[in-house]
């Protein structure tokens, strides 16, 4: 992917150290900016119900690989050539875990942009912390921070995310138990077979999955011309091309089309997806994302595709 700043290539010791001082360094301000949007976001919702585990009837919805059977609904089922499961409405605290890449291909900004991608993830993941964890919701990170229901939840968080080693790469996931919900943000840039064969396991345990793809607009909109080097700023190869503009339609018929096949395939699990630029508001993402945890549908916004 093309890059134009300052990328740190974590290939020693001491540029993971250097990595995980920056990010460091960056979670207070992200902290401070998903407070913010949490509280716009909430001030502009009423109360509203809830799917999930309980006695009263709340919906029937779409049956979804790896779900117990019985759960269907065969009476509404046999109206017609879908298989349905009813829902119950939510009478106790469910179990989110949030993660959001810290890979370096996240650093990456370009003029376009407002802020980084790594930024931009960050606040998504603290604003949704401080939005769950307000409605009673336990709240974990893999790796980072054990599920957890209290009020400070995105200030815990925060704090986990400052002294968390520098990793990179889809989370270890093995002490996610099922029926739990997983929220991924990240570019997701790697072909999308490969991020699917991670991701279809969780499936088939179980897991209710949500993936926000943050993108910068460069990376969609390839405004380069004339005489270019691209780096990657994970492995640091360089390609110089002496007219950019002549793959820009190539470039971007393939971005594309693996963002495409990325979400079809996570929908075929029964998943979601959303792709959010960072020249958009971080409350479109949000909200989003909120509705499909709530088991409402989410409409399309400006920011994002759904």
């Amino acid at each position: 992917m093309a890059s134009i700043g300052q990328i740190v290539n974590p290939t020693s010791g001491s540029d993971a150290l250097a990595r995980a001082r920056q990010r460091a360094s960056l979670v207070p301000d992200c902290l401070v900016e998903a407070k913010r949007i949490a509280n716009t976001v909430i001030a502009g919702w009423h109360g509203r119900r809830k799917r999930g585990i309980g006695e009263n009837f709340w919906q029937f919805r779409p049956y979804t690989e790896g779900e117990s059977l019985a759960r269907i609904d065969w009476r509404r089922s046999a109206r017609d050539d879908h298989t349905y499961i009813r829902d119950r409405e939510w009478e106790a605290a469910h179990t989110i875990w949030l993660w959001a890449d810290m890979s370096p291909s996240m650093m990456y900004k370009s003029t376009f942009g407002s802020v980084s991608k790594e930024s931009r993830a960050l606040v998504i993941m603290l604003a949704l912390a401080e939005i769950l964890s307000r409605s009673g919701e336990r709240v974990g990170c893999p790796g980072v921070m054990e599920p957890i229901s209290a009020r400070n939840a995105a200030e815990r968080l925060a704090a986990a995310l400052m002294h968390a080693p520098f990793t990179g790469g889809l989370p270890e996931t093995s002490m996610i138990r099922g029926w739990s919900d997983l929220v991924l943000i990240g570019d997701f840039l790697d072909d999308a077979q490969a991020v699917m064969a991670r991701l279809s396991p969780l499936a088939r345990r179980g897991l209710r999955g949500h993936v926000i793809e943050v993108a910068d607009p460069a990376e969609e909109l390839f405004p380069y011309s004339g005489r270019t080097e691209f780096s990657d700023p994970e492995t640091g190869l360089k390609l110089t091309s002496g007219r950019a503009e002549n793959v820009r339609d190539a470039y971007t018929r393939a971005y594309l089309a693996r963002r495409d096949d990325l979400g079809q395939a996570l929908r075929h699990l029964g998943w979601t997806f959303i792709s959010h630029r960072t020249d958009h508001l971080a409350s479109e993402a949000l909200v989003a994302v909120h509705m499909y945890l709530s088991g409402m549908p989410a409409k399309a916004t400006h920011g994002g595709q759904l």
